[in-house]
């Protein structure tokens, strides 16, 4: 054999081991992703619903009692954490509330996010508004939420210019917030027993 031959014959293997080390790397990791082997693992989620195998008529799904026809926006526990809404539904239902006199630009329950186009007040009409807010968790707490708050106010010439806002407009709007999710909780605490 000459030399050349014996180097494409050791590349060629150097190649096939590689393709056998990635073949078994990708083997391991699959199998990882896999069952932990205890038939009891679901129930260290804490919130799992009927997942044992055994209880697969009783399991939720789209196509089930709460699925997609039967969508609960707003929740139905003390804190607000069923449903589809993926962040708290008081702060959600509240901050919706609360901005209910301006026109909405992007609505995300999911990311919870809500972001309003701009608002003239017709007592004055040279400034406007506009909010962001944003609902950091599933919890009712007050650190859930996070209220932006811009002003801008016309020149004459119709140009908009940015105009300060006072740190305790977003502090009220906050407040307002919170106090509606408080009453809203309050409410379905009371209807539900």
């Amino acid at each position: 054999m000459t030399f050349m031959m014996r180097v494409s014959g050791l590349r060629k293997t150097a190649v096939l081991g590689r393709v056998i080390l990635a073949s078994a790397i990708l083997s391991l990791a699959l199998a990882a992703c896999g069952s932990s082997g205890s038939s009891d693992s679901y129930r260290t989620s804490p919130d799992y619903r009927a997942q044992s195998p055994g209880d697969a008529e009783q399991r939720e799904t789209i196509f089930s009692q709460g699925g997609i026809g039967n969508i609960n926006l707003f929740g139905s526990d003390k804190e607000g954490r069923d449903g589809a809404v993926a962040v708290n539904a008081f702060l959600w239902r509240a901050s919706l509330d609360t901005l209910s006199f301006l026109p909405l630009a992007s609505v995300d329950p999911f990311g919870g996010v809500i972001i309003t186009e701009w608002y003239a007040p017709p007592e004055t009409p040279e400034e406007r508004f506009k909010v962001n807010v944003y609902i950091l968790g599933r919890t009712l707490r007050a650190d859930g939420l996070k209220v932006s708050v811009f002003r801008q106010t016309n020149d004459g010439t119709g140009r908009w210019n940015d105009a300060p806002v006072g740190a305790d407009v977003s502090r009220e709007f906050e407040d307002a917030v919170l106090t509606r999710a408080r009453q809203l909780r309050l409410q379905a605490v009371a209807e539900n027993g």
